[in-house]
């Protein structure tokens, strides 16, 4: 039968003290039952919080026999003072306890597939992702989404006390194949045409600007179809900003201020700002990564001088081809063992290196296999340069710039990793070092397509100055880019935009070698637009997701996600993706081929 719901008076974190007498009415589900023999105590929790009731077996028995975990029950019944013993000072409600005298049962539980209190966590992802709807019922994950509403309502509040407008833009786009792998949407409307599914809003937000809205944001909803990692889902969300008349001196207070006013408003953290900034040349040479973390040491350090007239044919072919040689020191750790050094190596071919040298430092010698190649004066050279001191240990790498740097940053997160397992070095998770990495090279160049290809994208404007190289020397070119990193995670990027069409098509045809016709095709339109009085504009977007991952102390966006797809792209809950009948496909002009 089903019972008229009544409304309640307060919800389950409501109660204190001063209601003491109140006759009250509350709603929600049953955590945990305790018979006392002579009483019955029930948690009932809802999203507010949890209030202990307590029902007389002899009025209230066959209530109480059908009772069980997670069941749904409404409870009637007085507040009263709990004794002095049984007060739960970890509970907002813990003076206080309801005395029952009516329960109606609004749905009773079955048998849940796992518990839903801390032993969840050892249960797996597969299984809470299945039955995501009581995964959600967990505290941690409830806190997680209402962090995330928090966060989200104060961005709003920042956003529009700064002049912007929230608009919501498209979602089915045109295809735009120079980027990540798209989702396509078949048009039963237009047969043999596709849709494709935002990468990101960035030619809108633009077109915005030309069409005078000056400042704009939304939570948009962008979709990539790429191989997935924890910090990665096929569809997701993302802060999305763009303004008319700014510099790249006008974004960094501005998101440096959006920042320090969520942290403080959802953590009660104050952010230090401004945020540092470093170029993307000096965080590769000393971080061997665009996006550094800088909540330790361990810097890495050019030796190529040392070594350019070096008997050490490896190191001085590598000079003298316009290679380097990078040193990474690490202090006390000449005591690796063989297992931790065969991961190192391991790491570093996975890398692309051929191997990793290296130097164990003692009182009494130095270690290692590429010593004897080493003079006295390169000894003592290192030792001055890198200042080495005993039980010391050094990692080399000889290659072409990027990829020297590149493969020891890695190595510099592998080792991190081995000291705080060890003990030696301590890595919080609240330790907040915001960083914006400026002055990227504007143009990449792919030997594979043996030409230039923009590093972020092709509507990122060269810094003023460096234009002129354009036409003699693209690599030189800065771009007008900024990414703002948190504790080696990229939060986000953005850049000025070239608003200029003569120089925007110079890009795409002469640089980047998109044909005429192409360009055409596919950015015809924002040529054009450009055309009538486009204004200097730029804009940054934040992976909100990855935002709310951060603050929350989780490592994975998928615990922020209310309902989040697995690593293969699927929504275990719902069975989705899925099969369409051979009737849909015909609709849209499509047939399903045999899988290989």
């Amino acid at each position: 039968m089903v019972r008229e719901l009544n409304k309640r008076t307060h919800h389950c974190g409501a109660l204190r003290k001063s209601d003491q007498g109140q006759s009250v009415l509350l709603i929600g589900w049953i955590q945990h039952i305790r018979d006392h023999g002579g009483l019955c105590f029930i948690d009932l929790r809802d999203r507010e919080g949890i209030t202990q009731l307590v029902l007389n077996p002899q009025q209230l028995s066959s209530v109480i026999d059908q009772l069980k975990p997670e069941s749904v029950i409404e409870a009637h019944g007085t507040v009263a003072l709990r004794p002095q013993d049984t007060i739960n000072k970890n509970l907002p409600t813990g003076e206080i306890e309801v005395n029952v005298s009516e329960v109606i049962i609004h749905n009773i539980c079955q048998t849940l597939p796992f518990p839903l209190d801390e032993k969840a966590q050892n249960v797996s992802e597969d299984t809470r992702l299945t039955y995501r709807y009581l995964d959600l019922r967990r505290s941690v994950n409830q806190k997680r989404l209402q962090l995330r509403h928090r966060a989200a309502h104060v961005i709003r509040n920042y956003l529009d006390q700064n002049g912007f407008l929230e608009v919501e833009l498209p979602v089915l786009f045109k295809s735009t194949p120079e980027g990540a792998r798209e989702f396509l949407v078949p048009s039963r409307l237009n047969p043999g045409q596709c849709y494709a599914l935002t990468q990101s809003p960035q030619q809108y937000k633009q077109m915005l600007m030309v069409a005078g809205i000056e400042r704009y944001f939304s939570f948009a909803k962008c979709f990539r179809d790429e191989d997935l990692r924890a910090d990665r889902q096929p569809e997701f969300t993302q802060i999305d900003l763009e303004a008319s008349f700014i510099d790249r001196e006008d974004v960094y207070p501005l998101m440096e201020g959006l920042i320090h006013t969520l942290w403080k408003n959802c953590l009660d953290v104050d952010i230090p700002i401004p945020f540092p900034r470093l170029s993307f040349q000096d965080v590769m040479n000393r971080y061997g990564s665009d996006k550094p973390d800088r909540r330790f040491g361990l810097e890495i350090q050019d030796v190529s001088e040392l070594f350019k007239n070096s008997n050490f044919n490896v190191f001085a072919k590598t000079v003298q081809n316009s290679g380097v040689i990078k040193a990474l020191k690490v202090e006390n750790f000449a005591d690796m063992t063989a297992g931790e050094l065969k991961e190192l190596e391991e790491s570093a071919k996975q890398m692309g290196a051929q191997g990793l040298a290296f130097i164990k430092v003692t009182q009494q010698e130095w270690k290692s296999p590429i010593v004897k190649f080493l003079s006295d004066d390169e000894k003592q050279g290192l030792t001055q340069t890198l200042q080495l001191h005993d039980n010391d240990c050094v990692f080399f790498m000889a290659d072409k710039w990027e990829q020297a740097c590149t493969v020891l940053g890695k190595i510099r997160l592998e080792i991190s990793k081995i000291l705080v397992k060890r003990g030696s070095l301590s890595i919080s998770d609240t330790d907040y070092q915001f960083l914006w990495v400026v002055d990227f090279p504007l143009l990449t160049y792919d030997p594979e397509q043996a030409k230039f290809v923009a590093t972020h994208h092709p509507f990122t404007a060269p810094v003023k100055e460096d234009i002129p190289l354009l036409k003699t020397d693209p690599y030189k070119v800065r771009g007008q880019h900024y990414d703002l990193v948190l504790n080696g995670i990229e939060l986000g990027g953005g850049s000025i935009r070239i608003h200029n069409p003569e120089l925007q098509r110079f890009i795409f045809e002469q640089i980047i070698k998109i044909p005429a016709d192409k360009v055409q095709d596919r950015f015809g339109y924002m040529l054009k637009a450009f055309s009538f009085g486009a204004p200097p504009h730029g804009g940054i977007a934040l992976g909100f997701d990855r935002l709310v991952a951060l603050m929350s102390g989780t490592h994975s966006i998928r615990d922020v996600i209310a309902f989040p797809k697995t690593q293969k792209g699927q929504d275990l809950m719902s069975n989705s993706p899925s099969t369409v009948d051979a009737q849909q496909l015909r609709t849209l002009g499509l047939k399903a081929l045999p899988t290989t």
